[in-house]
This record gives C-alpha cells, sequence and structure tokens, in this order.
C-alpha cells in the first residue's frame, strides 16, 4: 500500500465517521460543525484525485460561506429540539429504504466489474504541466459556453426575484426613503425650547 492509497483510507475514514455524526448528534451545532470537518475531507479527497479547483471550490463555498451562515442561523434561532425529534420514528421506515437503496446503488458502481456489470475505463495519463482548472475553463468557454451563460443567466434571475420578493409592499410597515433622510436639515427635526432654571 503506498502513501497515496494510505491518506486515501484516512481521509474517507474521517469522512464517514464525520457524516455519520452529523445525522446522529443531538445539537445542531455539533451537527453542523461535524459536516465541515465532513466538507474538509472531501476536499482532500478531490486533491487525491487531482480535481485541485473542486477541492478548493468545496471548501470556499461550503465550508466558508455555507456552513458559517448555517452556523449563525442555527446559534441565532432558538430551536426547540424536542419537537424537532417528535416525528423521528414515523419517518425511520422511508428513510431506512431510502438509506438502502443508496447502499445497493453504490455497491454496483463500486464493484460493477464483480455483478457482471461494464467497468469504467480508466482514465488516460495525466501529462507534466497538466491543469485541470485550465481545462475546465477551456471546457465551460468553449464547449459548454452556452449552457454556462444559461445556468448564468438562471442564477440571476434567481437573485433579482429574491431580493424583489423581501422589498414588496406590506401593510402595517413603516418605511423610510432613504433620499428623503439624507436631504432633512437640523431645524426640521430638532426644535430649541428656552426653559427657566427650576426654583429652589
Amino acid at each position: 500500500m503506498d502513501f497515496k492509497t494510505l491518506v486515501f483510507y484516512i481521509l474517507s475514514a474521517i469522512m464517514v465517521f464525520a457524516a455519520l455524526r452529523v445525522i446522529t448528534s443531538r445539537n445542531p451545532v455539533h451537527a453542523a460543525l461535524f459536516l465541515v470537518l465532513s466538507f474538509v475531507t472531501a476536499g482532500g479527497i478531490w486533491l487525491l484525485l487531482a480535481a485541485e479547483f473542486l477541492a478548493i471550490v468545496l471548501v470556499m463555498v461550503y465550508v466558508g460561506a455555507v456552513m458559517v451562515l448555517f452556523l449563525f442561523v442555527v446559534m441565532m434561532l432558538d430551536i426547540n429540539l424536542d419537537r424537532l425529534r417528535e416525528g423521528f420514528w414515523s419517518y425511520l421506515p422511508v428513510g431506512a429504504l431510502i438509506g438502502i437503496l443508496l447502499v445497493v446503488e453504490m455497491a454496483l458502481v463500486l464493484g460493477g466489474r464483480y455483478f457482471g456489470l461494464e467497468a469504467m475505463p480508466e482514465p488516460p495519463a495525466v501529462q507534466a504541466g497538466y491543469s485541470n482548472t485550465r481545462e475546465l475553463g477551456r471546457l465551460l468557454y468553449t464547449d459548454y459556453v452556452y449552457p454556462f451563460e444559461l445556468a448564468s443567466l438562471l442564477l440571476l434571475v434567481a437573485m433579482v426575484v429574491a431580493v424583489s420578493l423581501t422589498l414588496r409592499k406590506r401593510k402595517g410597515l413603516r418605511q423610510v426613503n432613504p433620499s428623503d433622510q439624507v436631504a432633512v436639515k437640523r431645524g426640521d427635526r430638532v426644535e430649541l425650547v428656552s426653559m427657566p432654571a427650576e426654583k429652589e
């Protein structure tokens, strides 16, 4: 067993342990921290597969942005854990069925050659000076430029719709016009009143 295989097994064991702790942890903050650990170890496995761009994006986007936001939301909200666990046993059969299906699918993918299925071909050898980030950029902006631009347009529309939904008019909501607020003078807001001093 070479060093790369040993590192893969170590990272895989840590990731499986962290994923199990995500679904078995009672505290949602601990579950989120274990999810961060599983993302970081998944990034390490991507690095072993020479996919540096995907590893960096996984760590930056999910760990650096999504999980930090999730942690802030979990810590700011007062979550009633007993209420969250009320329907656990009613959803257990469906969850167990989905879990068994996922295990069967992974067994077929990883052990396809033992089940008589056609195995995936070996990837070509990596040449010296090869950069998967450059290759990904070349593919995105040449062969897949139209789907890439369409996905960008859809994300832009989703962002504009999300902002417009938060800015809709609501009854009973007092809003301030920023231009009126900036143009106000001191005399419009403050009134100086002359009051005699109090007598003993």
